[in-house]
């Protein structure tokens, strides 16, 4: 069974940093692009950043460009989304999800797979 085990999530002032984990099973890691997305109430899924671990290529929301970082470790299998000067507007519930069908993370959205939330608040 595919597993998107997603964990990091917490509360944080404005400034703060906090680190995401999804730790991937039951596909192939090394084929699979991994994004991180997140869902504010009231609001749609925005996409905050993909890694496509084929290729190594990397695409990033403008919204959080500059301050996470996402990574991959391929002998954990786990993705990480490192976050800095975290601000309010950064609060949501964030999701990874995962698709090892080759479209890489252009299938954003639609991707295959799809881990429960963890909960990112910041405080002002």
């Amino acid at each position: 069974d595919v597993q998107l085990q997603a964990s990091g999530g917490g509360l944080v002032q404005a400034g703060g940093s906090l680190r995401l984990s999804c730790a991937a099973s039951g596909f192939t890691f090394d084929d699979s692009a991994i994004g991180w997305f997140r869902q504010v109430p009231g609001k749609g899924r925005e996409g905050v950043s993909c890694i496509n671990n084929s290729d190594r290529s990397i695409i990033n929301g403008e919204s959080v460009k500059g301050r996470f970082t996402i990574t991959s470790d391929y002998a954990k299998n786990t993705v990480y989304l490192q976050m800095d000067n975290l601000q309010p507007d950064d609060t949501g519930v964030y999701y990874c999800a995962a698709d090892d069908r080759g479209y890489g993370c252009y299938i954003n959205y639609g991707m295959k797979y799809w881990g429960k939330g963890t909960l990112v608040t910041v405080s002002s």
